[in-house]
């Protein structure tokens, strides 16, 4: 992770002929059309974006495109988790297919996490596989969505449940975009930041737990900390592309999480997608101290790190009212990890040492959802 070309660190993702290079660092929106020109000379853009992103972003991009003599068209589209959905996947289908765009032409998503997975579905659908540059300008999607190939919408029965694998040629992760945020978006993103250091790498929770306020202020550390979580799951990703073993681990919190933005209907105003894996995470941990495989200081101390960084971390935080724990448990039925009916779980065993736990019974899910609800 050594720097180079001045403050820009560059990470390989090694996928054989789908290995692609990962740029953080400030500016790089400036810098988005030379870097597709130089990887992808001479391809025509589709851009895709949101409303909120296009008021701030957008002009940058389309300049620095025009710069790199590359043609491009645009859709906005609009904010929100609801936008992961089938009305404007095919809305953003008939958008790029009306270009008349080929496959060797790209999709860039310029977003957070919902435009990333919605073009990046888009594009690995489009004429059966258009290449595609990530752009993302959140925090949540610099360090875990942008990454690895997953794509996707939601479902009324579930999140994400509906996508393919489809990888980026490219990824730019501009650190100074992150200036934008709300307060409360750059903390939901940093929820993923601290999942990395639990999954497998605790000198790094270590870490956070010291210098999380420097990474909130934007200084060097902040770039650390993008890079140390791109260097993650890029190393996952390469061992495990499509989720068949250990890539599984990177979901460590989402469980839980996805059941909790499932039942509150997906409405950005009660919980957006990093609080809940903050709660996930937190209740991950608990949930290992009930079955005897993670000690209750470990999961205090966890949920001692995230309350301190403004994080949820309990069903009750969650403003409105919740389901009963028997519908969460209908939700958590239907993620994407479970196998032939039986419950899989990222569990704990202590800090930094998650762990595949299969055939998890509902039975001991639904006594221990109760005592939390």
């Amino acid at each position: 992770m050594n720097p180079n070309e001045g403050d820009v660190r560059r990470l390989r993702v090694e996928l054989g002929p789908q290995s692609y290079d990962i740029l953080i660092g400030p500016d790089l929106l400036k810098r988005a059309g030379a870097e597709i020109a130089a990887r992808l000379p001479g391809v025509r853009c589709a851009i895709l974006t949101d409303e909120n992103v296009a008021a701030r972003h957008l002009s940058t991009l389309t300049d620095a495109l025009t710069e790199a003599d590359l043609s491009f068209e645009t859709k906005v589209l609009p904010a929100g988790e609801k936008t992961k959905s089938a009305e404007y996947l095919l809305g953003a289908v008939d958008f790029v297919l009306g270009t008349r765009m080929e496959r060797g032409d790209v999709v860039i998503a310029l977003g957070g996490g919902v435009i990333g997975d919605l073009s990046g579905f888009v594009a690995g659908i489009v004429r059966r596989g258009m290449k595609f540059v990530q752009v993302p300008t959140s925090l949540l999607a610099q360090v875990d969505s942008s990454v690895g190939g997953k794509t996707g919408i939601n479902s009324t029965h579930g999140k994400n449940l509906i996508g393919v694998f489809h990888q980026p040629s490219l990824v730019l992760s501009d650190t100074n975009v992150l200036n934008t945020l709300s307060e409360r978006e750059f903390r939901a993103g940093y929820a993923e930041v601290v999942k990395y250091g639990l999954i497998d790498r605790p000198d790094f929770f270590e870490w956070l737990e010291e210098n999380w306020q420097a990474v909130f202020a934007g200084g060097p550390e902040r770039g650390e900390a993008i890079a140390v979580s791109c260097q993650c799951k890029a190393d996952v990703v390469a061992r495990d592309e499509h989720e068949d073993g250990d890539r599984a681990l990177l979901n460590l919190g989402h469980t839980f999480g996805h059941a909790l933005e499932g039942a509150t209907g997906y409405d950005s105003r009660r919980l957006v997608h990093g609080e809940g894996v903050a709660i996930g995470m937190a209740l991950a941990h608990r949930f290992s101290v009930r079955l005897n495989r993670c000690s209750a200081d470990d999961a205090e101390r966890v949920e001692a790190h995230l309350v301190a960084t403004g994080l949820p971390t309990r069903l009750s935080d969650v403003p409105g009212d919740m389901p009963p724990a028997e519908a969460l448990l209908d939700y958590i039925a239907q993620d994407k990890k479970v196998h032939r009916g039986a419950l899989t779980f990222i569990l704990t065993e202590g800090i930094g040492r998650s762990f595949i736990a299969r055939d998890v019974p509902s039975s001991e899910v639904l006594a221990f959802l109760r005592e939390c609800t």
